[in-house]
């Protein structure tokens, strides 16, 4: 029988700085929409909002009818762990949004999230978004050549069910560069069997998601949006990063959102 062939691909130093072209493109439009998060806005005014600073950026949005996906970002209220649709539902004081950005540029894809408080959020609220915020820069360490995937994707479980939230499984973090969803897959826990070795070139999107209840998800009659089971809240955080020879290289790389020291945590 012949051997499977490695469908990881590997980036030149020159290829992951034309990437990171992209990367920063979403970064910008991440921050920009972050900005504009506030009690009284509809999710849709959001999408609108980002589908012009995509074009701005002289780019495209990469979700935007990606496999039919009628959104040109991903903003996800709430209980929605992922895939939300920009609608007339209004963000108010105490909610949290979830906001994906995929940015196609000059044939690369930068793509990156992150989970925001709309106004004043309650203290539990506030150690759902520093606790998976911190799992994504746990994984984000691990991102170094010789070390196993399996390590990487471990870590992030591994940080957030000591502090009582729980890891979704069913949808995962991947490869990026030229598609968006490239080799290999990116659990968020520790998966079974023989693990790939990390190496430099390899780009990977890291993608933490975590409910504060239960792991038990639905999806919704549009065939998109996936909710917690119980209707808690979930949080999303994302960088695209580059394995090098060295340190991880963050192509998203962005102010962290909710430090794990001010809310007198620690990160073990």
């Amino acid at each position: 029988m012949a051997k499977k062939r490695n469908r990881i691909r590997l980036r030149t130093p020159n290829e992951i700085a034309e990437h990171k072209v992209a990367c920063e493109a979403a970064r910008d439009v991440l921050l920009e929409l972050r900005a504009a998060v506030k009690p009284g806005v509809a999710t849709r005014e959001i999408d609108e909002l980002a589908k012009k600073l995509i074009k701005k950026t002289g780019g495209t949005a990469t979700f935007y009818n990606y496999r039919g996906f009628p959104g040109h970002i991903c903003i996800s209220l709430n209980e929605v762990i992922v895939h939300g649709i920009g609608s007339d539902l209004v963000m108010k004081d105490g909610d949290i949004v979830s906001i994906d950005v995929g940015v196609t540029l000059n044939g690369w894809i930068g793509d990156n999230a992150t989970t925001v408080p709309v106004g004043e959020i309650d203290h539990e609220t506030k150690r759902l978004l520093a606790v998976t915020e911190e799992s994504l820069y746990q994984a984000i360490d691990r991102a170094r050549p010789g070390g196993k995937l399996a390590d990487l994707c471990g870590s992030v479980a591994e940080f957030v069910e000591p502090h009582g939230f729980t890891i979704v499984k069913e949808f995962v973090g991947h490869g990026v560069g030229k598609e968006l969803h490239e080799e290999p897959q990116i659990p968020n826990f520790r998966p079974a069997g023989a693990s790939v070795t990390l190496k430099p070139g390899m780009v990977l999107a890291i993608e933490p998601m975590v409910n504060a209840g239960t792991p038990r998800m639905k999806m919704l009659r549009d065939g998109w949006t996936a909710i917690t089971k119980d209707k808690r809240k979930s949080a999303h955080f994302e960088h695209t990063v580059a394995v090098t020879e060295g340190e991880p290289l963050i192509l998203t790389a962005r102010p962290r959102e909710a430090p794990l020291e001010q809310l007198g945590l620690n990160s073990y």
